[in-house]
């Protein structure tokens, strides 16, 4: 009950839109200027109500030729004024507005990018990238439409109650009571209208989310005959988002003719009474007039701020969502004090009785009292059924998680006490699952090192058996690698992978195996690459394969998060224990090969 009267509580206000004013803050001259010329515009629009009121009085009782032509000529010379009030106001309004949503979407990206493995455990990448489009649109809209619309609109209507006050106040002092009748309804209205807005934003991510997911991996789709499960899947996600759209929509639908149906029902009541005085000889009619057209003014503006309260709901929603992300606090950050690594680099790797749980799972025990070290310039071959804890290992060196307890080091400091940037800067890791961005070959190996010269990158990717391939390509090392690196085999990706770790040249090798899936001539090309890769280096390798198996100088058994078994292969097979076991099981059909070519 309490997490649903909070939810309410931030229903209820426009306060996350409040949030955004620092990216105001930033551009005070846009912002002065847009200003300047919204109270112009306003100012000019309050002005008419005088020359028409002065011309019926004065003009038409005088039947004065030339007065009435001055004042169409002073009337013309507002509305040139008015017209270029308005339209410096739009350009300075939708400026902001551009430049406030691209500030943000840099920021939110930014911190995205710096958030912790934990977040994406629990999170959908679509969802996400949703929040950066769909959402930043619509604080857009709100920043470049809705808001100085609001602050003209408001400056309008205190302006016209203002100069109706003026005029006579009797009529206002009728007018100014049927505000609250007025308001407060609308404000209930637009509680309902930001709830509704935020729900239809937050079922339009998820569909956003489903459909990156799936055209990401349009081919496994196909592959399987899943068109249509997908295509039917989107479809009801997409209704599912059109009908929340829709109720949003008819509330903000039911607010608009609620407040106009209230606004002008009361204007055309006091109206009536201040036609009775004009009748009776209390009032002229040019003073009636003016006062007309003020509360009308006044009637149009409170319409119109309904409608843009409603716009203005639907962009507080959006900006709690993206909001929400850039409050997110990564689980890993750096300490306070941090404990420069030792220089020169080492590359020595210990766990100290290191027990883990992910974050999303934190019943399961990953890692259970983990405990072994590696020595500068050694090869650990870690090897384990799945779910051992292997790949957990990786996360943890690179710091992704922190372990619950025990601790992780790098040349005998505890990672924990480590700036981020520092650790990472001394590991390069070739996953088995190699990310290729859809950029040139170039920016592919030298991601991580943008400013890397060509030959430095060519020399990394003849050291990876790369550059034959690549030299061959349409446009060399500036050839596009399309999405994921669709356009290249599962070798290629895998030799760039190693080229961008042979560049980056830390002194601690991380290798997920990739062989395993490769054909015989790339595993060949990967494996050899792979060998000049883990020369004077660090090297922890997770093994899938038996030629990675004999060159280790130390192999770690896991199971169940620990160290069952340690030792060379030769000495662990005669053990006859689980890597005995694990060898039959996934290095026999590898062991024929190898004595067939023998």
């Amino acid at each position: 009950m309490a997490d649903m009267s909070e939810t309410e509580k931030k229903n209820r206000s426009l306060k996350p839109l409040a949030r955004l004013i620092p990216y105001l803050s930033r551009y005070r001259r846009l912002v002065a200027s847009a200003l300047f010329f919204l109270v112009l515009a306003a100012a000019t629009t309050l002005a008419l109500p005088l020359a028409v009121r002065r011309m019926v009085d004065h003009g038409f009782a005088a039947a004065d030729g030339s007065f009435i032509n001055n004042y169409f000529g002073m009337l013309l010379l507002l509305a040139v004024l008015l017209a270029l009030a308005s339209a410096m106001r739009y350009y300075y309004v939708i400026t902001i507005g551009e430049r406030v949503v691209a500030d943000l979407r840099r920021e939110v990206f930014a911190h995205v990018t710096r958030l912790s493995a934990s977040f994406f455990d629990v999170n959908q990448s679509g969802e996400i990238v949703s929040r950066l489009t769909a959402d930043t649109t619509q604080i857009k809209s709100a920043f470049g439409s809705a808001a100085s619309q609001a602050l003209r609109n408001t400056i309008l209507c205190l302006g016209a109650m203002g100069m109706m006050i003026y005029t006579s106040p009797w009529l206002s002092v009728m007018v100014l009571g049927a505000i609250p009748v007025i308001v407060f309804p609308i404000v209930g209205f637009g509680r309902n209208v930001r709830r509704r807005s935020r729900a239809a934003q937050d079922t339009l991510a998820e569909s956003s989310a489903f459909a990156s997911e799936t055209v990401a991996a349009t081919r496994t789709v196909q592959a399987f005959g899943g068109e249509q499960m997908a295509s039917d899947r989107y479809a009801s996600a997409v209704e599912n988002a059109y009908d929340a759209a829709r109720v949003a929509i008819r509330s903000r639908a039911l607010l608009t003719g609620f407040a106009i149906l209230l606004v002008f029902g009361s204007i055309v009541g006091v109206l009536w009474y201040g036609a009775q005085s004009v009748l009776a000889g209390e009032m002229s009619a040019g003073t009636l007039g003016q006062f007309v057209l003020y509360s009308v003014i006044a009637a149009s503006s409170l319409g119109q701020l309904s409608e843009v309260w409603g716009e203005l709901s639907a962009a507080g929603g959006a900006a709690e969502r993206l909001t929400e992300l850039l409050h997110e606090i990564p689980a890993v950050q750096d300490p306070e004090q941090p404990v420069a690594l030792p220089a020169p680099a080492r590359g020595e790797v210990e766990f100290d009785q290191v027990s883990f749980a992910y974050p999303a799972r934190v019943s399961a025990i990953t890692l259970n009292s983990l405990s072994f070290n590696v020595k500068a310039g050694e090869t650990i071959a870690i090897v384990g059924p799945s779910g051992a804890g292997k790949s957990t290992i990786f996360s943890l060196l690179m710091r992704f998680y922190d372990p619950q307890t025990g601790s992780v080091k790098l040349d005998g400091i505890d990672l924990r006490n480590a700036r981020i940037e520092d650790i990472r800067s001394r590991l390069a890791i070739v996953p088995q699952d190699v990310t290729i961005f859809a950029a040139s070959i170039h920016d592919n190996i030298a991601f991580g090192m943008p400013g890397a010269s060509r030959e430095a990158v060519r020399a990394a990717a003849i050291s990876a058996q790369a550059d034959e391939f690549i030299s061959k390509l349409d446009q060399g090392y500036d050839t596009m690698a399309g999405e994921r690196g669709i356009t290249l085999s599962g070798g290629q990706r895998q030799r760039i992978a190693i080229a961008r770790a042979i560049l980056k040249n830390a002194p601690v090798l991380l290798l997920d195996e990739a062989t395993s899936a490769l054909d015989a001539e790339s595993e060949t090309l990967v494996q050899r690459a792979l060998d000049g890769l883990m020369e004077n280096r660090t090297t922890l390798v997770i093994a899938h394969r038996l030629a990675t198996v004999l060159k280790a100088d130390r192999i770690l058994v896991l199971e169940d998060g620990r160290v069952v078994e340690e030792g060379t292969h030769q000495s662990l097979v005669a053990k006859g224990g689980l890597y005995a076991k694990l060898a039959r099981l996934q290095f026999h059909d590898l062991e024929q090969r190898s004595a067939s070519a023998i």
